[in-house]
């Protein structure tokens, strides 16, 4: 295990006692949602990154399970030093709905039926598996995440996450992915799902518990989504047209050649580690995908709120480039804050799972160029200038806060009392708090830089600064702790 690791993991799971209610209408009781997490939540609760992985994906994404012969599915860039550095960052990753890692899916058990739902599982959509997200988000108290990352389908989610939620998180990184799926895309799903379905132990999907699972019919959907997984060049590189375990091609309709000996070892080693049901749930949800409105992007992204980093793969063939600048122009035209960057890889679409290089340097340079709104906390409390000294000690207290700004009852800031003032009063036995708070405040901000922000604190020997808008009502505080415990 490498020092760079998280280590031993285990999978936690949340229990949902309330009906969850689907896009469909339909709901379903006594969800369970299996995810795990990396790092420690600090105190303000701003630290949070949430992972969303791909189709056949789960909540494992980092460090080792015990037994494990290889780490979680994105070890490359989660763990200690890292991009998503867990001495950082609080990371979240659940296992989506529908699944069959521990969230429930179609293997779960049916409380009205005692036997697993099978196709009697209600169809699920992406917004379903976004909204099973935040109620795991929720249950950590946390309000605002600091960013949203996934790629392929848990590019979906990402940008699903900005559409339902767009106050949630200051910044979204969808990976590889696309706003709406296309007919080439649904049109592969759609022959995976059929040579499931026709597998005769598929049986309408009640096959728990014969025995039997359509293992020959998920082989196939597994390797035909694989071939789209990979780039001709690629393959290329890796097979050529070199024979497996034979000197001459055979003439017979055996297998000859080492891409197809590959194949076959995917789509077997698939079967033993997913569910067929599942499999078809969730390809069906990437088809329905698409946050276009009135067959307009831009008017689907219109209320979309955070700062955002779009990548993509330059030899992805499945969800390809132009769907990513598709997705930059619609944000453009909303006015959003977005960068673009294409990963240069032979390795097709997979390379979001691979180029360790190119990922660690494009997401450290989009989450560590920060402006006051990333870091800056919005839950403050405020004093008026009639008020007391007494007031404003027990204040300082009950919020565990050494600065308040002093506003006017529209919320505009007037001044700024801090410990250092309540000692002060003490001293010349002042009680009245407009006597001894600090009249001429430096303020700043929220779309200031951190690094000027930083260089006015230095210059003035001051540690925390009052957010204001263009009509100086305070949107919040920044302080020194905040950005050092972001930046450190």
């Amino acid at each position: 295990m490498d020092k760079d690791s998280v280590g031993i993991v285990e999978t936690q799971y949340l229990n949902v006692d309330d009906p969850f209610v689907l896009e469909s209408g339909k709901s379903l009781d006594n969800i369970t949602i299996a995810y795990e997490t990396y790092g420690e939540l600090n105190k303000e609760k701003n630290n949070a990154i949430l992972i969303c992985h791909a189709l056949t994906g789960d909540a494992h994404a980092a460090g080792w399970h015990e037994g494990d012969k290889k780490p979680g599915w994105w070890e490359i860039i989660i763990g200690p030093g890292k991009v998503l550095d867990s001495e950082k960052y609080f990371i979240i990753c659940s296992n989506v709905l529908g699944g069959c890692k521990g969230t429930t899916g179609p293997n779960s058990i049916n409380p009205d039926t005692g036997y697993e739902y099978g196709v009697d599982f209600p169809v699920i959509t992406i917004k379903d598996m976004v909204d099973v997200q935040k109620i795991l988000v929720d249950s950590f108290d946390i309000t605002q995440l600091y960013a949203v990352i996934g790629g392929s389908m848990g590019g979906m989610q990402v940008l699903q996450w900005i559409v339902s939620y767009p106050e949630m998180m200051k910044k979204a990184i969808p990976i590889a992915t696309t706003a709406r799926s296309s007919p080439q895309q649904i049109a592969f799903n759609e022959v995976g799902r059929q040579s499931i379905v026709s597998d005769p132990n598929w049986k309408q999907g009640n096959y728990y518990g014969t025995g039997q699972i359509p293992k020959n019919g998920l082989s196939i959907a597994r390797m035909i989504a694989h071939i789209t997984y990979l780039s001709d060049e690629s393959m290329f590189i890796k097979f050529g047209r070199d024979l497996q375990d034979k000197d001459e091609i055979s003439y017979d309709l055996s297998m000859d050649f080492q891409v197809e000996s590959y194949l076959h070892h995917q789509g077997e080693s698939f079967v033993k580690r997913f569910d067929a049901n599942s499999y078809l749930y969730i390809t069906k949800a990437v088809d329905l995908f698409d946050l276009a409105v009135n067959n307009s992007l831009i008017d689907g992204f219109k209320d979309i709120k955070c700062k955002m980093q779009v990548i993509s793969v330059d030899s992805d063939w499945l969800y390809p480039t132009e769907q990513s600048t598709e997705i930059v122009t619609a944000l453009n035209a909303n006015d959003v804050e977005v960068s673009f960057s294409e990963i240069k890889s032979n390795y097709g679409h997979d390379a979001f799972l691979l180029e360790k290089g190119q990922l660690n340097y494009l997401l450290s340079k989009f989450l560590s160029d920060n402006i006051v709104a990333d870091l800056m906390i919005t839950d403050v409390p405020t004093i008026r200038e009639e008020d007391n000294v007494k007031k404003a000690a027990k204040l300082m207290l009950d919020e565990n806060v050494t600065h308040i700004p002093v506003v006017t009852d529209d919320n505009k800031l007037i001044g700024i009392v801090t410990s250092w003032d309540l000692s002060k009063s003490i001293a010349t036995n002042n009680e009245n708090l407009k006597d001894i708070m600090t009249k001429t405040v430096k303020y700043c901000y929220s779309t200031d830089s951190i690094e000027d922000i930083t260089r006015m604190m230095r210059k003035f020997d001051i540690s925390c600064l009052p957010v204001v808008d263009e009509d100086f009502v305070v949107e919040g505080l920044i302080t020194n702790d905040h950005i050092n415990n972001m930046l450190s």
